[in-house]
């Protein structure tokens, strides 16, 4: 069983024509009162672990979500159920509404985003030790801090493997927290901005690796590609060219999806970190985090057109 914990959210996103740096004084910024005035919304299914989910269902890997949800998850369970995502251990309370994340896109791919936490704050009154049946790897997504700090405890004391990203909520993380985190995972991943927030914090030197050589550390650097440091080893691999960039919204959790669907086959790190980008690739290309698909002989297909060397996933 593939465990993965992190927020479901509604995402509420926006494209605004224009570019925000046009409208916004940085001399100004401690009186900021701007609208920006957008020409298309979507609402549609995202958050960390719904998005990972999703792509790992994609990629021919079934997992279950553990989280809690508000009364409006119906349309959002339906469509998991759909994609063959296991919702049984999704805990609905009816006094709360789901996560909720809305963003605004500039015609740069700048982002600004406010999130609602909604039921996600109750997460951290779930247990790993709610699920019936031996868990074989899990994955911790971005959402409540508490929360993802007693999954990594948890992990760490069975001994399971997982994979920690703390991402957008290192804010709230302090050093005793991500020592906890890393120390247990077999895998940290973030990108490079991330990456350096986590070394301030643990007041690591630039030039230094986080974690240990048995752990797998991966620096994801958008259009640049990604960075695998793994057993005193560095992998470079390089991004896919997308068709079209029509919004980045997605992409990073859809390549710790396409990771981890190498990763449990038994794939060398390189031959997964170049499945994580294909992986993005696909949802760049299409608004919202979960509005693309594609088969496993399109994945192979385009996986060996880019990077000129089989892929045994059928």
């Amino acid at each position: 069983m593939i465990l993965v914990t992190g927020s479901l959210a509604y995402d509420m996103i926006m494209d605004f024509p224009g570019a925000f740096s046009e409208h916004i004084d940085p001399g100004k910024v401690h009186m900021l009162n701007v609208s920006f005035l957008v020409d298309e919304m979507r609402k549609g299914f995202g958050g960390t672990a719904g998005n990972i989910a999703y792509n790992l269902s994609l990629l021919g890997v079934r997992t279950a979500l553990l989280s809690v949800v508000g009364a409006d998850f119906s349309s959002y369970k339906e469509f998991l159920d759909k994609n063959e995502v296991d919702t049984s251990y999704i805990k609905t309370i009816n006094t709360f509404y789901t996560s909720t994340a809305f963003g605004v896109t500039d015609r740069d791919d700048n982002q600004i985003w406010g999130f609602y936490t909604g039921a996600d704050k109750l997460t951290e009154n779930l247990s790993i030790h709610d699920i019936e049946g031996k868990i074989d790897f899990g994955i911790i997504a971005p959402h409540n801090p508490r929360a993802m700090i007693k999954f990594a405890q948890e992990y760490t004391k069975e001994n399971i493997p997982y994979l920690f990203d703390p991402g957008m909520q290192l804010p709230w993380l302090n050093a005793t927290d991500l020592k906890t985190g890393i120390k247990g995972a077999k895998i940290v991943i973030g990108n490079d901005y991330e990456m350096g927030v986590i070394k301030n914090k643990l007041n690591i030197k630039e030039k230094d690796q986080i974690g240990n050589k048995d752990q797998i550390i991966i620096t994801t650097k958008g259009s640049l590609g990604s960075k695998i440091d793994y057993q005193g080893k560095v992998y470079e691999i390089p991004a896919v060219k997308v068709r079209s960039a029509e919004d980045p919204a997605g992409a990073g959790d859809a390549y710790r999806a396409g990771f981890m669907a190498g990763y449990l086959r038994g794939f060398e790190v390189d031959t997964c970190g170049r499945m994580g980008a294909v992986a993005s690739a696909y949802t760049v290309e299409k608004y919202g985090t979960t509005t693309h698909k594609y088969n496993m002989e399109q994945f192979v297909r385009r996986y060996e057109d880019n990077f000129g060397e089989s892929l045994d996933l059928i």
